[in-house]
């Protein structure tokens, strides 16, 4: 698995003319080495593959990283990055620059004299985007922890609960049953505050007669699910039933014409035009779904703006939403796979309207 990892990233090196490149972001070291420690560096050139790190992950890294070489580092990371440049006779450097600081770049040109520093953007990114088997096993145990949570969180909504203890119950079981923590800061938002796209958790008391949001993921194995149910707690007004039903045919309407060949502009149409039919485009202001992977937020964007082409092996969440302002919102959001001839969806949670007494 690294070794191709490795090799499309020097394939991709090779065509920008990069003799070598240093890797600095925690989630690009970890997917190209297979190291999860928390320090470390990254030198790749086209004969050698090298993991910098320090004295504490020395025993870790070779057993993790077995096909790099691993090299404790100087207290100066960068002077170890010079000698391994120097023996090598390279003179070009390509860095990570929307990881590198301001203050990190005067750095690297104070410790590497004669070194032309070269930014990239979204090398390693690139090639994460398309998830391998192995990948795609991973996340769709990650998916399914994520639907036994809302399975088990039904039970602990009701009239009188704070939505933080919600928020809390959720991440329990998901560490209970080999989560490693949730994959962002859980959303619950009820009531008026269920029209908050982004509504953590608060100590707002539920009440009866309003909606009740949920947004969670469950981080697995270093990999990330991400699944949103709105759920009714107590009687609907038709007005409840009107846009539940409205962001319900959104999303199905997506997943039923999302496949690879299309750019992510199209796929959000696929949600957004049904709820600008029904006259809410106003109150549907974020993109339809995000790339899903080592975090939660990656590329491709289903998005207004997005051209990249879906291909294969991406994955991808769909949640449209109205969010009308003193009222109330809903958003429904599955993460699914672009297949080679449409979508694999991972999450399979009931998005019939509950209506909970």
């Amino acid at each position: 698995m690294q070794e191709k990892r490795i090799e499309r990233l020097r394939q991709v090196m090779q065509q920008q003319e990069l003799p070598a490149l240093l890797i600095t972001n925690a989630y690009n070291r970890t997917y190209v080495t297979g190291f999860t420690g928390s320090s470390g560096y990254v030198l790749i050139t086209g004969e050698r593959a090298i993991l910098l790190t320090d004295f504490r992950y020395m025993t870790q890294a070779p057993q993790q990283a077995k096909l790099f070489e691993v090299v404790e580092h100087k207290p100066k990371v960068i002077e170890s990055v010079l000698e391994l440049l120097q023996k090598q006779g390279i003179t070009k450097l390509g860095f990570e620059q929307a990881d590198v600081t301001y203050g990190d770049f005067l750095g690297y040109q104070q410790g590497l004299p004669g070194v032309e520093f070269v930014p990239t953007a979204s090398l390693v990114e690139q090639i994460r985007m398309v998830k391998d088997d192995a990948e795609l096993q991973v996340m769709q145990e990650a998916a399914d922890l994520a639907d036994q949570t809302f399975s088990h969180i039904l039970n602990f909504i009701k009239p009188g609960v704070k939505e933080l203890d919600i928020a809390l119950e959720i991440e329990t079981f998901i560490r209970k049953n080999g989560g490693t923590s949730t994959s962002f800061e859980t959303i619950v938002a009820s009531g008026e505050r269920s029209a908050l796209p982004h509504g953590k958790a608060s100590d707002r008391v539920l009440q009866g007669n309003e909606f009740v949001k949920l947004d969670f993921g469950a981080y697995y194995k270093g990999y990330c699910s991400d699944i949103t149910r709105t759920v009714m707690l107590g009687k609907p007004t038709d007005k409840h039933k009107e846009i539940y039903d409205i962001v319900l045919e959104a999303q199905l309407n997506c997943l039923a014409n999302l496949k690879p060949g299309i750019p992510g502009r199209e796929g959000d149409a696929y949600a957004r035009d049904v709820i600008v039919k029904h006259g809410y485009g106003d109150y549907f202001g974020h993109g339809t779904g995000h790339g899903l992977g080592m975090e939660v937020h990656e590329s491709p964007r289903l998005s207004k703006t997005e051209d990249t082409i879906l291909t294969p092996g991406m994955v991808v969440t769909v949640e449209p939403g109205i969010y009308l302002p003193g009222f109330g919102g809903v958003r429904i959001e599955d993460d699914v796979v672009i297949t080679d001839t449409g979508i694999k969806i991972l999450t399979h949670s009931t998005k019939d309207f509950l209506i909970i007494d």
